[in-house]
């Protein structure tokens, strides 16, 4: 009997292994992504501590300046869109936050909020940028609102769309990829098991229209999530504390701001805008109809005039 099971042990063994074979999904190259998704006008910034952001930076030297972050699983490409329209009258500066696109993990393995308004003050600094108009969609909004209270001095104006902050009630039940982060066996298999229909079941969700979560799209996502250490590093961050904002928190923020939300955004609902601008003194708030969570791709046009008009008219050095 006990050879039996023995046996039984061995077989097992080989048929985990081979479906670990069958379902691992390596790493990208970095070159062939550098290649694919660093060309001109990007540009690989050292900020010290051995960390390098892939950046852009375009627009007429002198303009004001538009700085945009990402949100979750994203990269720098999702702010496309505005680049084209606001780009000939702004400074556009966008990058891959740590553990995102090209940039690649955090040396200090730091993702949280505080980590990250850290990240962008330097990319300001590097840049030589004493004042700018700080915009983040999702993740990267709650970025900006962090940004917003660490260095108020240097923000012309706010803007948030979609953007992460509002407490979830009761919170009994966090979402599964933070269950998965803290479950050791499941989380090492995360990262090394990421079919790409994984991400094209998940990415369609983000919009209003599903059809807008194209190949093109759904490739971009995947052979970015799959850049090295960038899967560790999306573990790693579901497994850290959030820092929800507050009403005293929100109370602080004195930077002109512009919330803008799509009202069938199903990640972070609508409702959470309306927190927002209720505690942010003198916010306003735009809510697109039939639109997703990421305003900026879907109502491209709308959101950049949006953009455009606040920077003209509410920000303290747009003219």
């Amino acid at each position: 009997m006990r050879k039996f099971f023995g046996w039984l042990l061995l077989v097992l063994a080989i048929i985990a292994s081979a479906a670990f074979i069958y379902f691992r999904t390596p790493d990208t190259d970095p070159a062939a992504m550098r290649a694919k998704y660093g060309g001109p006008p990007s540009q690989f910034v050292a900020l010290g501590g051995g960390l390098t952001v892939h950046l852009r930076d375009t627009g007429p030297r002198g303009a004001p300046v538009l700085m945009l972050i990402h949100g979750s699983n994203a990269s720098l490409h999702t702010w496309e869109p505005w680049a084209k329209r606001l780009g000939q009258r702004y400074r556009i500066v966008r990058f891959d936050l740590p553990g995102h696109g090209l940039t690649g993990p955090s040396p200090a393995k730091l993702y949280g909020a505080v980590a990250f308004v850290d990240v962008v003050e330097k990319v300001r600094a590097k840049l030589g940028i004493e004042h700018m108009v700080l915009a983040g969609n999702s993740m990267g909004g709650g970025v900006a609102w962090h940004y917003a209270l660490a260095y108020p001095e240097h923000l012309d104006g706010l803007i948030l769309v979609d953007a992460s902050g509002q407490p979830e009630p009761g919170n009994s039940s966090p979402p599964l990829a933070f269950r998965v982060a803290r479950m050791p066996v499941i989380r090492n298999l995360a990262t090394m098991i990421t079919p790409r229909s994984l991400i094209a079941d998940s990415l369609p969700a983000a919009y209003s229209d599903p059809k807008l979560a194209t190949d093109k799209a759904i490739d971009l996502y995947w052979e970015l999530l799959r850049y090295p250490g960038n899967r560790e590093a999306t573990i790693d961050r579901f497994a850290t504390a959030p820092d929800y904002a507050t009403d005293a928190k929100l109370a602080r923020v004195t930077t002109p701001t512009l919330i803008l939300w799509g009202d069938e955004d199903h990640l972070i609902p609508a409702s959470s805008g309306r927190w927002l601008a209720k505690r942010i003194p003198g916010a306003e708030l735009i809510v697109y109809t039939k639109t997703g969570h990421i305003p900026m791709e879907e109502r491209a046009d709308q959101s950049a005039a949006d953009v455009y008009r606040f920077v003209e008219t509410r920000t303290k050095r747009g003219q």
